[in-house]
């Protein structure tokens, strides 16, 4: 069957006169003839070879990452995807729908699912973690929403340094709600956690600190941890970078309840900033409070191991009521191939390709700091792979992007007024990058 099949006269006829009108005018008389009348101004089409000539023409002025050498992050990163990773996610036993509606005949599926939870639960060492979110922004506004269900008080205190997108979802789920968001006191590009003081935490639902930062800086989680214990302490929510987990301490050894991020740095290929996977892990005690779903091993009746979808917390499947989110799906081809850029790499891999963004990152940040009128939005600051630095007075930040892309390099993400004041650069390395682009990048960094 074609994709389009045009009525003929006579069904036409029929249709109308099933309709009761003689005519198709007679039909559309009630439409003012004022605007019926005339042909629509569209100019004629172009034939197929002028179509495609034209639209190769328009793709030509685009410059993706893969143009140029990527020195951007801000949430997505040039990092290693391994080669077979593409060709494993995309084995039939994986590719199916997006959602195992007939979940036990979906083995395939739900085995790739149940292995990315194993895996984000051993990164992050908190006890469950769900099949994915749709993204970071996602996962963290779900995190609020469980600790509102968990926590009596009407008040989410967040870090001043969230990334912009992030705060924006949480701004539109929360206002609704009722919530009241309270920013964090800021040090330098970090946050001031004296604002964690138990006098000021009577009515806070929850708590959220980014770590790495917007910025990059890593901020002190165990001290944050340490001012948020107790059973009647407001829910610790951290969004982290998951592959600093590799070097960094995992979420549940400072004390967070609940850990949200992005799988994207795992190894899920950038593709223009979209699609990716949001990462939700928690404690135990909020097992049936975690939005989406979660897919459980166990076994048939003639004792064979079995994969089954175990929890499902939406209206979908329990009592409206008792639903925790209207969260619909998970990201599971991307959380696949998140899971198995980590498989091929394994802990080793991982950490190597950590320790070499970390070296690389520090490096750069040290060589751009040399050039006169360039200075680190916060120079004592600890961080991981990405770093903030202000420019010289009087000099734009879209325009030094502008004019390094012309040299071949995706410098960053331009800053209005990052820390400090002034115009800066958001620039992240990444184990991809080699020492000589390094180099390079500092060299056209100067004056044409």
């Amino acid at each position: 069957m074609s994709a389009f099949v045009q009525h003929t006269p006579e069904d036409r006829r029929k249709m109308m006169e099933a309709i009761g009108v003689s005519s198709f005018e007679e039909l559309i008389a009630d439409i003012p003839a004022e605007i019926r009348a005339g042909d629509l101004p569209i100019a004629e089409g172009l034939s197929e070879p002028e179509t495609l000539a034209r639209l190769r023409s328009l793709a030509a002025r685009n410059r993706s990452a893969s143009d140029l050498v990527c020195f951007a992050g801000g949430g997505i990163y040039d990092v290693c995807v391994p080669a077979a990773t593409k060709a494993i996610a995309g084995r039939p036993e994986f590719a199916t729908a997006y959602t195992p509606y007939q979940a036990e005949t979906s083995q395939g599926t739900l085995q790739a699912i149940y292995e990315f939870q194993t895996f984000i639960t051993r990164l992050t060492g908190m006890d469950v973690a769900n099949a994915s979110m749709y993204d970071g922004a996602t996962a963290l506004a779900e995190a609020v929403v469980l600790a509102m269900g968990a926590r009596a008080g009407n008040r989410v205190l967040v870090t001043p340094f969230l990334h912009p997108n992030h705060r924006r979802v949480l701004d539109t789920i929360l206002e609704p709600a009722g919530m009241k968001l309270e920013e964090l006191p800021a040090r330098g590009a970090r946050t001031d956690l004296s604002g964690l003081a138990a006098e000021r935490m009577g009515d806070v639902a929850a708590v959220v600190l980014q770590h790495p930062n917007r910025f990059g800086v890593l901020e002190d989680m165990r001290l944050a941890g340490a001012a948020l214990e107790g059973d009647d302490a407001p829910v610790f929510i951290a969004s982290v970078d998951l592959a600093s987990l590799a070097l960094v301490e995992p979420p549940a050894d400072y004390g967070a309840d609940v850990a949200i991020g992005e799988a994207q740095s795992l190894g899920i290929p950038m593709s223009f900033g979209g699609p990716v996977a949001g990462v939700f892990a928690a404690r135990k005690e909020y097992l049936r409070r975690i939005p989406g779903r979660i897919v459980g091993l166990g076994k048939d009746a003639e004792g064979k191991r079995a994969f089954t979808l175990t929890f499902q917390t939406r209206e979908q499947h329990i009592r409206r009521a008792k639903a925790t989110s209207n969260i619909c799906t998970n990201q599971a081809l991307t959380a696949l191939q998140a899971t198995v850029s980590s498989a091929l790499l394994g802990a080793e891999g991982r950490r190597l390709a950590a320790t070499l963004s970390a070296e690389k990152a520090h490096a750069l940040a040290a060589d751009l700091a040399g050039i006169r009128g360039v200075e680190l939005v916060d120079p004592d600051a600890e961080f991981f792979r990405e770093f903030a630095v202000r420019l010289p007075e009087g000099l734009s930040a879209p325009a030094v992007v502008r004019a390094m892309a012309e040299r071949g390099y995706l410098a960053g993400i331009a800053l209005a007024n990052p820390p400090g004041g002034g115009e800066g650069l958001l620039v992240a390395v990444t184990e991809n990058r080699t020492w000589a682009e390094i180099d390079g990048y500092v060299k056209r960094s100067g004056p044409s």
